[in-house]
């Protein structure tokens, strides 16, 4: 009855007998189901702790990055001053070597200026430049013109101030020239040390005398020397070290005169300052006296004056 029109379903359902393989299909597909929600939420966090290690990983690189790129500016910050304190210091060896070169050309100009200038001496012979041991050598003239001795060592020095080390210099020069007497020729009187005013001639080592002057004071100073030179020539170069008290009256000759050269100094400003000052009263007296010689205008009349005039009258 009714066959080919009943479902499977319903004739199992009639018979009270349960569908075991749907419901094994079912529940299979439930577990399925369920294996799927969990595989995903498993992948889920998965991703989730994957996307958590990356963006800690990220977080990492970028501060180590910013890191990196902090200590690259440093390094380009410290280059860049490097190069800067390069080339100051670049700049500064190249003013260095120019004030050197400035320094050596006053120098040698220095010498050559004395050579010119002691050349002009009446009696004075002056050798050519040395190439070493000192600058020149000095003598005066016999009546022929040929150099008499002893001849001098002369070493010219322009320095803030001359120092030991140049008078040991000019010692061991000498002895190497075997010159007994030498001069050390400062530019002015001020680059000359107490020590050298003090003892401007001396005997160094027991054999070598120095001369410690300047090129104002050297024409001068050679004139009041001759005389000993004379001597030595005609008692040998150890005249002077026999005569121990000769060389101390020399030695306060030029101190004494050093100090009448001041004193000549004082008086020659005084004079100009006396000169100008009696220039400035001159010319202020000569005002007043225009002023006083000006021819004066007669008093203008006072009418009220006029008028009691009349009135008395």
């Amino acid at each position: 009855m009714g066959e080919g029109k009943l479902k499977r379903t319903e004739i199992l359902d009639r018979l009270g007998v349960k569908d075991f393989a749907r419901v094994a299909q079912l529940s299979a597909e439930e577990a399925f189901r369920l294996l799927l929600e969990k595989h995903k939420e498993d992948h889920q966090n998965i991703w989730l702790r994957f996307e958590a290690e990356i963006q800690r990983v990220r977080l990492g690189l970028e501060d180590k990055l910013r890191f990196e790129q902090s200590q690259k500016e440093h390094l380009n910050r410290r280059v860049e001053d490097y190069f800067r304190e390069i080339s100051q210091l670049r700049e500064h060896n190249q003013q260095l070597e120019a004030e050197m070169a400035k320094v050596a050309r006053i120098g040698k100009r220095e010498e050559m200026d004395f050579a010119e200038e002691a050349r002009t001496w009446l009696g004075m012979w002056v050798s050519e430049k040395l190439a070493r041991n000192g600058d020149y050598l000095l003598a005066f003239r016999d009546p022929s013109g040929a150099p008499l001795e002893p001849r001098i060592l002369v070493d010219n020095k322009d320095k803030a101030a001359v120092t030991a080390s140049d008078i040991a210099k000019l010692v061991r020069d000498a002895k190497e020239r075997s010159t007994p007497v030498a001069i050390l020729v400062a530019r002015e009187e001020n680059q000359l040390r107490s020590v050298d005013k003090e003892a401007r001639w001396a005997c160094k080592d027991g054999m070598i005398w120095i001369l410690r002057t300047t090129r104002q004071w050297l024409p001068r100073d050679l004139e009041v020397l001759k005389p000993l030179f004379e001597r030595m020539r005609a008692e040998g170069a150890d005249f002077l070290q026999k005569n121990a008290a000769l060389s101390d009256e020399v030695r306060r000759t030029l101190i004494d005169l050093d100090e009448i050269s001041k004193e000549l100094g004082k008086a020659a400003r005084a004079v100009e300052a006396a000169t100008g000052l009696t220039a400035k009263h001159r010319a202020r007296l000569q005002t007043l006296c225009d002023q006083v010689s000006a021819p004066k205008m007669p008093p203008k009349p006072d009418p009220a004056m006029d008028g009691r005039k009349g009135l008395a009258g």
